[in-house]
């Protein structure tokens, strides 16, 4: 994914001279060639994260598009002040694309771990926040969050579906279950191991790469009318357990319904590992889901 979103954001800076690139020096190596050609719209501030989304900031008050790109953790917990002040206060937009989403970033320890991004978010107004499930989908999200001015979240992953799925912003059945089957909502590179989680039970599995806005309309045609046994929906998110939960609560106001929430833990693990061991520890690899979903589904 990142890749994709270098290639990308590069081939925007050609095409459209409203683009704008702000680094803190992660990936100032993958652009350097785009800043030899654009050395006025490709800056590299430097470790200075808080001024990289300051200086956002005055590019947008100037017209320009910018996009904003380093750690997960870097360019959203550490500069939490700027975005609220930055952005959302002054009313202008920019292209926050993150890596290293809640522990790819694993093996440097908790300094490059951001689980609790989208939530931090949340706390902001009008945030599109964009999850991809596969290099594939990065490309169509990032060309439309550059064509307005709004402010945009990309998180990508080094986790992965095993094909794009094209859900423009809605919720997209992947697999069907019996009229009435509990609902899994899986967003983003959580399809993969949702699908494999289910296997044998009768469920329907839907998924989003856009958790911002949320799409309740899509939720309330899933679940359908109210019914004596109040639905059973499953949210697997890839990053803090519940994240969402108020959204999906909200969407199913006046529908009585179950809702099983499941995300990174709040609790601070104190390790390294790989991004597998995190998933494992978290319950969030195919086995731990469907202990999870088999659980709670009795």
């Amino acid at each position: 994914m990142r890749d994709t979103f270098t290639d990308t954001a590069t081939a925007l800076l050609d095409d459209d001279p409203r683009t704008a690139i702000v680094l803190a020096d992660i990936s100032a190596s993958s652009f350097a060639p785009a800043a030899r050609r654009h050395p006025d719209r490709v800056l590299n501030v430097g470790i200075r994260e808080q001024l990289m989304v300051g200086v956002a900031g005055g590019l947008a008050l100037t017209g320009l598009r910018p996009i904003v790109h380093s750690y997960a953790t870097f360019a959203v917990d550490r500069v939490y002040e700027q975005l609220k002040l930055d952005l959302d206060h002054q009313g202008v937009g920019a292209v926050v694309v993150s890596v290293g989403a809640s522990y790819d970033g694993s093996s440097m320890g908790r300094t490059h771990m951001s689980p609790g991004d989208v939530a931090l978010l949340d706390t902001l107004t009008d945030w599109t926040v964009h999850v991809p499930g596969h290099p594939d989908e990065v490309p169509t999200l990032l060309r439309a969050a550059a064509n307005h001015d709004d402010r945009v979240y990309l998180r990508l992953s080094t986790a992965s579906n095993d094909l794009p799925r094209p859900a423009a912003g809605r919720l997209m059945v992947v697999h069907r279950g019996t009229v009435g089957a509990p609902l899994v909502l899986a967003v983003g590179p959580m399809l993969h191991p949702v699908l494999h989680a289910i296997t044998g039970l009768d469920v329907t599995v839907a998924y989003t790469h856009t958790p911002r806005p949320f799409d309740a309309v899509g939720l309330r045609e899933l679940v359908g009318t109210p019914s004596p046994a109040a639905p059973a929906v499953v949210l697997v998110e890839p990053y803090l357990a519940g994240t969402s939960s108020a959204a999906v609560s909200g969407a199913l106001a006046g529908v009585p319904h179950r809702l099983l929430a499941l995300g990174v833990g709040r609790t601070d693990l104190r390790r390294y590992g790989s991004p597998a061991d995190h998933d494992r520890w978290h319950g969030l690899d195919a086995a731990g889901l469907r202990r999870s979903i088999s659980a709670f589904l009795g």
